[in-house]
């Protein structure tokens, strides 16, 4: 099981990537890497913290993580799995589709950390084949307090018969309209790091099929969770619909179920999810 005892600098693995993507062919049965990267020893950076909290709309100073920056600490492991050769799916134009992310403990700011990565399968996906990656996040004392599963879409042509469009869901109450600047994609990911370049500017995202950059996936999803509130145990469930372009504007809704909600201004749902206690 590889060990690192720091994350690896996500701009060399950015360039690996972006290298070796038009040579990969991806498919479900495809072989991919099986064995979890571990970094051992994390510690939180105050001040990309802070970063985070204000572009996402969390509180900032408080002693408690929010409830997504661990996938922001997985994320450079994430990262070196997907750039690597033997991982099947391209890097660039790889879309985040969903993630649940279970916290059974509380994470504090001064805590250390045990985070383990690993490429879970791959699917098939009527738009093309669909990659699952898990993240394990565990204290000092070596209680697992933080996890998650998300999965990447690459997009290609498939035999898949096209299934049915389900029925349109009724809106959830509007609590919020949010109108998002052409800069969010780089403010998030200079927070993150995550700089795919679908997210940074519209003549970066053209090549991918976007007319404009589009916001995170998971700047949506922390965006709605920040507005939302979540108890210290709880699971999260997010499904990212249809992408958010930059600038624009957006609806935030949820109920008092646990459900939530960002849509565009004519009812289109860009991210649902649901805020499961316990």
């Amino acid at each position: 099981m590889p060990t690192l005892t720091r994350p690896p600098a996500l701009a060399p693995l950015f360039a690996r990537g972006a290298l070796l993507s038009p040579a990969k062919r991806p498919r479900p049965d495809a072989g991919f890497p099986r064995e979890p990267l571990v970094l051992t020893g994390a510690r939180i950076d105050l001040a990309r913290l802070t970063a985070y909290e204000t572009v996402c709309g969390f509180a900032a100073g408080a002693d408690a993580l929010p409830v997504t920056y661990p996938h922001v600490l997985g994320f450079p492991l994430a990262m070196r799995l997907m750039s690597g050769r033997d991982f099947p799916l391209p890097l660039l134009g790889l879309v985040h589709t969903s993630i649940g992310i279970t916290r059974h403990a509380e994470l504090t700011t001064t805590g250390t950390y045990e985070i383990a990565v690993r490429v879970a399968g791959l699917a098939p996906h009527r738009r093309g084949t669909e990659a699952a990656v898990t993240t394990e996040v565990r204290d000092s004392g070596g209680q697992l307090v933080w996890e998650s599963r998300s999965t990447y879409l690459a997009r290609h042509r498939t035999d898949h018969a096209r299934q049915p469009r389900p029925e349109p869901e009724a809106p959830l109450p509007t609590l919020g309209e949010w109108h998002l600047a052409g800069d969010a994609g780089r403010r998030y990911g200079a927070a993150s790091g995550d700089r795919n370049p679908i997210h940074l500017h519209p003549l970066t995202a053209r090549p991918f099929g976007f007319p404009r950059a589009v916001a995170h996936g998971m700047w949506t999803a922390a965006r709605c969770l920040a507005a939302h509130g979540t108890p210290t145990a709880v699971r999260v469930d997010a499904e990212f619909r249809a992408p958010v372009l930059l600038p624009g504007t957006v609806v935030y809704g949820a109920d008092g179920a646990g459900r939530f909600e960002l849509r565009g201004p004519t009812g289109r749902p860009h991210v649902r999810g649901r805020v499961t206690p316990g």
